[in-house]
Order: C-alpha cells, then sequence, then structure tokens
C-alpha cells in the first residue's frame, strides 16, 4: 500500500506557514487535552490540532477497520497495536480530508468547529503509556568523548562497544512531555579529593540530545525479531532530553551502571512522527567496522537525516544555541538496536520506547551534552548575557528541536523544552 500521504506536492485547506514542522506530509500522533478538559487523540497540521477521536465519530474514517473508541482514549497505545497497515490508512485518509482539492470538511463549518483547534488551545500529554522505557549508547562519537575524558584515548571505546548496540535499561514513570519542569535531583556524590560520600543536590545537572523511537507490540516472549523485520514494528520517533546527573553518575555506576543519575527525569516531544513520514529523510548510515555478526548485518540504507539543535535559556535572559548536530551520525541504527533487544527472546510491546542515546557530532559544535561541549566543566560556555555554564543552572531552560529537510519538503518534531527547578528538599 502505497504512502499517498508523502506526496510532496500536495498542500492543505489548512494555513501552514513554509518553515512549519507540520505540513500535511507529516501526519505526526500525539493526544492533547481541550479547553472543555476532554482528552483525546490527535494529529496536527500546521498551528492546528486535529481531533481524531471526532473524525471518527463523524464517520470521515469509514472503511477503514477501527474499534470504536481508538482515538477517544488518553494514550496512543491501542491505535499503535493496530499495526502498520492501519497507521498507513489512517495517514492517507486525513492528507486526503484536508487536501486543499477535498472540500467535504473544508465546506463544513459545523464539522470544522468539532474537529479543528488552534494550538494555543489545547494542551499537549504524553502521547503513550510508556510500559518500558530502554537508553542505547550508539553515538561513536559521544562513546569514544566520554571514554577519552574518563579513561584514556587510546582505550575510548571498550571492546564490546563495535560488536553490540550497548544499552540499559531505564525508568518509564519520570518521563514527561515537553513543558513539564524537572527538579535538580538530590543525590550521593563524592567530591574531588574526599574518601567519603555526601548525599544533597547534584552540581553537575546535564541534558543528553537523544531521540527515541516507540514500538508496536513486537513479539512474545522467547522469540525475537529479525533485523530485516526491525521497523515494521517501530511505530514513530520523537525528541528525547535524558536528563543526567554527572556528579551522582560518576559515583554510583560501577559496577552496574546508570542508575538515580538518569532515572529523575526524561523529556520527550510530544508529536510521535511517523516512519513512514520519515521515509524521504533516509540516507546511509557510518561505516561498521568491523562487520556486525549475522543477525545485525543489514543491507540499505537505516538512517535518518534529522537536523538536530540545542539551546539553553537562562531565566530573564537571551536563548543561545549552544550544539547542532545530525541523526545521522548515530553508528548503530534503531533496527539494530531493536534486533538486538529482542535476540535473546526479550518482550517488547505496544507504547515501549527506546533512546538513541547522546547523539554527538564529529564537531565539538556538534556534541550532544554539556559534559562534551564543555568537556567536563574545562571549557565553560559563555552565554549572551555574560554568565558561564559548566552545567546547567536552575532556572535555565533546555530546548531542543528536529528537523528533517529535501528540496521539496520540510518536517520535524517541534521541540521538547523544559526547565529546571531547583532540588526539592529531603522529608
Amino acid at each position: 500500500m502505497p504512502t499517498k500521504s508523502n506526496n510532496p506536492t500536495r498542500k492543505s485547506w489548512l494555513t501552514v506557514n513554509n518553515n512549519s514542522d507540520f505540513p500535511i506530509q507529516n501526519i505526526p500522533f500525539g493526544v492533547f487535552l481541550t479547553k472543555e478538559n476532554i482528552v483525546t487523540v490527535g494529529t496536527r497540521i500546521g498551528d492546528y490540532a486535529i481531533d481524531l477521536g471526532a473524525l471518527q465519530q463523524l464517520n470521515y474514517f469509514e472503511g477503514i477497520e477501527l474499534t470504536d473508541d481508538v482515538f477517544m482514549q488518553d494514550t496512543l497505545n491501542d491505535f499503535i497495536s493496530d499495526g502498520k497497515k492501519t497507521w498507513r490508512l489512517i495517514r492517507n485518509r486525513i492528507a486526503d480530508i484536508f487536501d486543499v482539492d477535498n472540500n467535504k470538511l473544508k465546506e463544513n463549518k459545523k464539522h470544522r468547529d468539532i474537529v479543528i483547534f488552534k494550538m494555543q488551545d489545547v494542551e499537549m500529554q504524553l502521547p503513550v503509556f510508556i510500559g518500558d522505557y530502554t537508553d542505547f549508547f550508539s553515538s561513536k562519537e559521544h562513546a569514544t568523548n566520554t571514554g577519552t575524558m574518563f579513561r584514556d584515548p587510546e582505550n575510548a571505546l571498550l571492546p564490546n562497544w563495535l560488536h553490540i548496540p550497548v544499552g540499559y535499561h531505564g525508568r518509564s514513570s519520570t518521563i514527561v512531555p515537553s513543558g513539564i519542569p524537572v527538579h535538580r535531583p538530590n543525590g550521593q556524590t563524592l567530591p574531588v579529593g574526599e574518601t567519603q560520600p555526601v548525599f544533597g543536590p547534584s552540581k553537575a545537572v546535564d541534558f543528553e540530545l537523544e531521540t527515541a523511537f516507540i514500538t508496536t507490540d513486537a513479539n512474545i516472549m522467547g522469540e525475537n525479531i529479525p533485523i530485516d523485520e526491525a521497523e515494521d514494528y517501530i511505530f514513530g520517533m520523537v525528541l528525547l532530553n535524558d536528563w543526567s546527573a554527572r556528579d551522582i553518575q560518576k559515583w554510583e555506576y560501577v559496577p552496574l551502571g546508570p542508575f538515580l543519575a538518569k532515572n529523575f527525569a526524561s523529556s520527550i516531544s510530544p508529536w510521535i512522527v511517523t516512519m513512514d513520514a520519515l521515509e524521504p529523510f533516509r540516507v546511509a548510515s557510518p561505516k561498521q567496522d568491523p562487520m556486525p555478526l549475522k543477525y545485525l548485518q543489514q543491507k540499505g540504507n537505516h538512517a535518518f537525516d534529522i537536523n538536530l539543535e540545542v539551546a539553553i535559556q537562562p531565566e530573564n535572559a537571551e536563548t543561545l544555541v549552544i550544539s547542532k548536530s545530525n541523526f545521522k551520525y548515530m553508528y548503530w541504527t534503531m533496527s539494530q538496536q531493536l534486533a538486538h533487544h529482542t535476540s535473546n527472546g526479550c518482550r517488547v510491546n505496544s507504547g515501549d520506547m527506546m533512546g538513541s542515546g547522546t547523539i554527538s557530532g564529529p564537531t565539538p559544535d556538534s556534541f550532544g551534552s554539556m559534559l562534551e561541549l564543555t568537556w567536563g566543566g574545562k571549557n565553560p560556555i559563555q552565554m549572551s548575557d555574560g554568565s558561564e555554564r559548566k552545567f546547567i543552572n536552575d532556572g535555565d531552560t533546555v530546548i531542543m528541536k528536529g528537523f528533517c529537510q529535501n528540496e521539496k519538503v520540510r518536517i520535524g518534531f517541534g521541540e521538547v523544552s523544559s526547565k529546571l527547578l531547583p532540588a526539592n528538599e529531603m522529608k
């Protein structure tokens, strides 16, 4: 079945700015709350949120097999479980409904008033119930930078890194949508020169520039997902700020890896951009040497050209872009991550989230964390107001954006924006 919704010449009868992340070729999926406190599954075109539950009730999805309440829920999980064929049918139908040459909804004011909302009149929610969350470590540049800092340049990459997509299981209970502030975590650290740890607010809160993919029901326990089928089980992608407390992490990570330094907060963008929408931006991955084992080998292009940027906005001061990177730099692909994740028979469910790991590029201005940008705090960043940043200060808002663009069309993710608040007082 063709992805008619990707037609780059298609125009919508809704007004869409030329630089919008959400032209009719995007059609992402999310969940929003209306002024009437109704939660609904929706999509977005330009600066308009579209109520898919209302469209379904008004029979605009006639002929597509759907359960009666699939779009009248507070998560996308059931819709995601319907599978790739249904996702594509719905995106194609939405594209047709809002096509400039289709007058059915365009000329029905009563229906338009029920279906279409201005973005400033809705409140975005977490789009899925995330049962499980895995974070990978798949940028060779990031792994090399951190290995160089913490070990030495000659042994920057550990022996397993070039053979497996390294990852760890995170905590889904503290994943929040864009706009929700995050508190500086309390934790145990070992101050420089001391032999005994202390407890208190982290002094080295960092962001991690990541993306994440959301899965559908992929397998049963004991079965694996073959590498050449993996993308069929990926619904779409979001931007991810995987907050980190570097001083807590340094003390706790031996021998079992990330724990409290990583699970206090992770922020995601609220619109899930589908793999179908990203298809025109598929590119080759970096060369993998040595060749991965057979179950991780794949042919063709499985990376995506997604421009990424990070900015810091201090309280009452000008925003400064501090990093520009790209998802195409990732050494391990999403297909390889999912194939490896299930190679032992681990079950993957609808709404599970898989983080890419920090996305760093080959140049210092493309590093994906403060740890790298300031090289552990040795090279502070000068902000527009004259202040310096080694890590993130209380009151700072971290803003991440991502978009794809070719000569025909631009689609994007919007942003994930989160303000860092002071640590809560311990009870």
